[in-house]
């Protein structure tokens, strides 16, 4: 698969097999992911890989938590969601119904802190001290992350896997970091849950819009 195909058939995954990746896969997929950018060459992320019964106790953990009105995050989300961003998540919601009850608002996020079934998790992490300076925060660190976060949702796609990154993946980070032993000098910044998708769940079948090159890209200097 190239990398305009690999570009285009990603998508996040809300449904997994149960089949476990082996871990020489997902060696593979985050040592090539090292060759993002990063400013300066910091190379600001490290990575935390949970599976099998470490992955299983934090899922329970955060079921037993329940719903993230108190979640206690190291990166704050955003606060608000002015337009034309409201919009494009008023998008997402199905076209043939209205809007969600409260048990089934809970029934999501259930599923969502069980990663959808997915049997692994990656654990982006970023030094505390690099992040939070003296002078403010350092935003280019998260950046560079992205940049490594991306890499390694393509690579996955390359090699049939399936991902999601998951902000509800660190909604409570307290649980994260005492079962895989997190220093407290390391931000638990989001969670990609990998494995291969189930092709068959319709929830799958689904794919969002991107808005058209001409709303977002303004040329100057083109005759």
């Amino acid at each position: 698969m190239d990398i305009v195909e690999t570009i285009k058939a990603r998508k996040s995954i809300r449904a997994f097999k149960p089949d476990p990746i082996p871990q020489d896969i997902l060696k593979q997929i985050i040592e090539q992911a090292l060759r993002a950018p990063s400013w300066a060459n910091t190379q600001p992320w490290e990575f935390a890989i949970a599976s099998g019964k470490k992955l299983k106790e934090i899922q329970e953990g955060f079921v037993e938590r329940g719903m993230p009105q108190d979640s206690t995050v190291d990166v704050a989300r955003p606060y608000e969601y002015p337009e034309p961003y409201m919009a494009r998540i008023r998008a997402l919601a199905p076209k043939d119904r209205a809007e969600m009850t409260r048990e089934e608002m809970e029934a999501r996020t259930i599923d969502n802190f069980r990663h959808y079934g997915a049997p692994a998790v990656i654990y982006l992490l970023v030094g505390r001290d690099f992040f939070y300076q003296s002078k403010g925060i350092n935003v280019w660190s998260l950046y560079d992350c992205g940049s490594a976060v991306q890499n390694i949702m393509l690579l996955a796609t390359n090699k049939g896997l399936g991902t999601i990154a998951q902000a509800q993946a660190v909604a409570y980070v307290d649980i994260v970091r005492k079962v895989l032993g997190i220093p407290e000098s390391r931000l638990i910044a989001l969670g990609i849950a990998i494995g291969y998708p189930d092709w068959d769940n319709p929830i799958n079948q689904s794919r969002t819009q991107r808005e058209p090159l001409d709303s977002v890209a303004t040329w100057y200097g083109f005759d």
